[in-house]
């Protein structure tokens, strides 16, 4: 036998991690190396223990698993990814297979369908939930107009995506410019720039947006 797939577990609910880590640890080909309850950590335990596997959610606070999943794609393009969600928004679908991850699976799927998930992606094979194949072919047979809050949520720079989920998540001014290593009137521009493009006027509506997006967990 050689050596078991190295996977590590993105998601910010425990009982999750554990259910995925007790069905992993019981196949012998697998082996959990690590957890992160954020994007963030997930991106800088991902470039320390450098898995073949990464599941992550999608809705995780401080950065979502969309961003955490380009980053661990531009810098390490081997490792493979599969989304693990509640969520089945097309864009989110489309702009995760450009991204280059693995597979996308919903999280009412089996354990056997995370286990096959696994066992694709180490041959180069993309596996996603019938439902969401089903959304994908339809698209490119009857390609349907993106909902306008996708249009405008994708005129978000990286930078302001990230200044976005923050103050979604109701972090301070001084709190993001830490949590980003950038000053205070930056993380100002950035909101009012993030307002305009949106289409919004408060903090209250901006996060509506980003529930109604998928991106932040109302029960936060």
């Amino acid at each position: 036998m050689g050596q078991p797939i190295r996977i590590l577990l993105a998601d910010d609910h425990t009982i999750v991690r554990q259910g995925l880590a007790r069905l992993l640890r019981e196949q012998p080909d697998l082996k959990v190396v690590g957890e992160a309850v954020n994007g963030r950590i997930a991106v800088e335990k991902t470039l320390e223990l450098r898995p073949d596997v990464v599941i992550m959610d999608i809705a995780m606070p401080l950065m979502n698993g969309i961003e955490a999943a380009k980053r661990i794609s531009k810098q390490l393009p081997k490792t493979k990814i599969l989304i693990l969600s509640m969520y089945s928004h097309e864009y989110y679908i489309h702009e995760l297979l450009e991204t280059g991850i693995s597979g996308y699976i919903l999280k009412e799927a089996s354990g056997q369908d995370i286990i096959n998930a696994i066992f694709a992606a180490m041959k180069g094979e993309t596996f996603l939930s019938p439902s969401i194949s089903k959304k994908v072919v339809d698209t490119y047979l009857s390609p349907r107009k993106s909902s306008s809050k996708a249009e405008r949520f994708n005129q978000l720079s990286n930078r302001e995506r990230e200044v976005f989920q923050l103050i979604a998540e109701g972090h301070s001014t001084r709190k993001i410019s830490e949590l980003l290593f950038i000053s205070v009137s930056t993380v100002k521009s950035h909101r009012a720039k993030i307002m305009e493009k949106l289409g919004i006027g408060t903090p209250v509506q901006l996060v509506h947006f980003a529930i109604q997006l998928g991106l932040v967990d109302p029960d936060l």
